[in-house]
């Protein structure tokens, strides 16, 4: 089977990667993580994985059984550059959950009536009734990352965008819906070394885009486009969790943990949910650059 894209991803890799990116790839040894930035040097181990997320994934179950019992609304939005981690981190809270309470939402290019709707009217429709879950794979955050880097919208509509945003927000937590939002943040050669593993798998071609293989070459323009939204995102109401993904055992660990941390749901094990690794996870702070050479 071909590459997709005509193998622009590999030929990136060979082209015009940046030098230090395509030497921590060919350098890599297993289990090791790329970035030397990154707390930990080893993956975590996978045995300690599985009983963690095993157990996390019961706590998990709990909290939809409160979710249900109590008519409660939940709403986590997954945000990050792609290959990330958003998706596998969804599959492994969902995993083990009824599809019918815990839904995802992850919207495709908005037809030609949406785009003349107000932003953030086809996200309404998507929120949580009472007794349900709703994980945003990518959100109304497009404007503030993507569609700036790609020219897909105007700087007034951008600025219209932050202008609602605060009071958009607010007005969901306040309202009563449980409103989590995760920055998942990964480095440049791993993201590389993620991409090419996918262009190389064919089972795994259908997550690669057209978006994927031109963002190669705007890592500086999302960088930027990135470290604003957070910065003018970032409120009491509705605050970021950002999460150091380049270990995604840690990382899928660290995401379960940051969203049930913050509901008190019947029978919770506290002692188990804990905090996030506070080595991986923080604020709008916890967000570097990890596309700079090191």
């Amino acid at each position: 089977m071909s590459k997709p894209f005509d193998g622009a991803i590999s030929a990136y890799f060979n082209d015009a990667a940046p030098d230090w990116v395509r030497e921590q790839i060919e350098n890599a040894k297993k289990n090791r993580v790329l970035d030397p930035s990154y707390p930990y040097e080893k993956r975590m181990d996978k045995d300690a994985y599985e009983a963690d997320l095993a157990a996390l994934q019961i706590e998990l179950v709990k909290m939809l059984a409160w979710v249900r019992d109590s008519g409660a609304r939940v709403a986590v939005v997954f945000e990050g550059r792609d290959a990330a981690g958003k998706g596998g981190a969804i599959k492994r809270i969902r995993e083990n959950l009824n599809p019918r309470a815990a839904g995802v939402v992850a919207l495709s290019k908005p037809t030609e009536r949406e785009a003349g709707q107000w932003y953030f009217q086809r996200y309404i429709q998507h929120l949580p009734s009472a007794g349900e879950i709703r994980l945003f794979d990518r959100s109304w955050y497009n404007r503030g990352v993507v569609e700036k880097v790609f020219g897909f919208c105007t700087d007034a509509q951008r600025e219209t965008f932050f202008a609602q945003l605060p009071g958009f927000e607010s007005t969901i937590a306040t309202d009563g819906i449980h409103l989590t939002k995760i920055w998942l943040n990964v480095g440049r050669a791993e993201q590389l070394r993620r991409f090419m593993a996918r262009e190389e798998d064919a089972l795994k071609h259908w997550k690669l885009s057209w978006i994927d293989v031109e963002g190669l070459k705007k890592w500086d323009a999302y960088s930027d486009a990135i470290a604003e939204t957070l910065e003018r995102s970032h409120t009491a109401a509705a605050p970021w969790t950002v999460i150091r993904s380049d270990d995604k055992r840690r990382a899928r660990l660290a995401v379960i943990r940051a969203v049930l941390q913050g509901l008190d749901y019947d029978s919770k094990n506290a002692e188990l949910v804990g905090v996030p690794d506070p080595a991986i996870t923080g604020g709008p702070d916890m967000w570097t650059d990890p596309g700079a050479a090191n």
